[in-house]
């Protein structure tokens, strides 16, 4: 091989180095798992097939969000709101809850203001396919189900301007999302609406405007950092 063959090749190398170091997110800048031990308890109340699929099969493994979720957490699934529920942990993932009854709604307040942490998916539209006729209960509401509880923390949840998928950024990552709304109020607001961060007593509520970046099975490859992105929400959230 000539020198000037030696020399094309060492440079191609060294741009194919820069661009996999370009491209390749540092270690730095992801969640790591914790061992068994470690993992401290996620509360989790959704009426999204996270756990079991539609048919709530026990052939069914989880979904991948749940699969990320037990590399950090122990994830324990409750059904309502209620004080009795909320006892169990102190860290709550409500991914588009189904409706809850008033004094549900009373205890996850309270129970926030004594130091809870709460990240809420609130999806003002829905596209996550479901094949439950319209109707049936176990269906995920189309639209959040908020009876209050934004307004007492000082937000309001718009629907969005224009349906489809779009990319916003959540955690420093590039999520892929499906309509999502847009958040405006009293808390501070990032990523065009995306989010808020509020401080309510002496606990914390994140709310996001979209579910369906949980959903990467059908969002497919463009979504392959959402999950990082809800991981590090988490984290954030627990942190303080």
């Amino acid at each position: 091989m000539t020198r000037a063959r030696i020399g094309a090749l060492a440079a191609l190398l060294g741009i194919v180095a820069a661009a996999a170091i370009l491209t390749v997110r540092p270690s730095s800048d992801q969640v790591p798992s914790r061992t068994p031990a470690e993992r401290p308890i996620l509360l989790l109340l959704s009426s999204l097939p996270i756990v079991f699929g539609e048919d709530f099969s026990l052939k069914s493994s989880g979904s991948a969000a749940l699969t990320a979720l037990q590399t950090r957490y122990r994830v324990v699934p409750i059904s309502t709101a209620a004080r009795s529920e909320l006892a169990k942990g102190r860290l709550l993932l409500m991914a588009h809850a189904a409706a809850q009854m008033p004094e549900n709604l009373v205890a996850l307040d309270n129970w926030v203001r004594a130091g809870g942490k709460v990240l809420l998916l609130a999806d003002p539209r829905l596209e996550w396919p479901s094949d439950r006729p319209l109707g049936d209960p176990l269906r995920p509401s189309p639209m959040f189900p908020d009876t209050g509880l934004l307004a007492h923390w000082g937000l309001r949840l718009d629907a969005p301007a224009r349906p489809g998928p779009q990319v916003r950024k959540l955690e420093g990552y590039d999520v892929l999302t499906n309509s999502p709304g847009t958040l405006v109020g009293a808390c501070p607001i990032g990523s065009e609406g995306l989010i808020a961060d509020c401080r309510v007593g002496k606990g914390r509520a994140i709310v996001v405007a979209d579910a369906d970046f949980l959903d990467t099975a059908i969002l497919g490859k463009p979504a392959e950092q959402n999950l990082d992105a809800l991981l590090k929400e988490l984290a954030e959230l627990q942190r303080e």
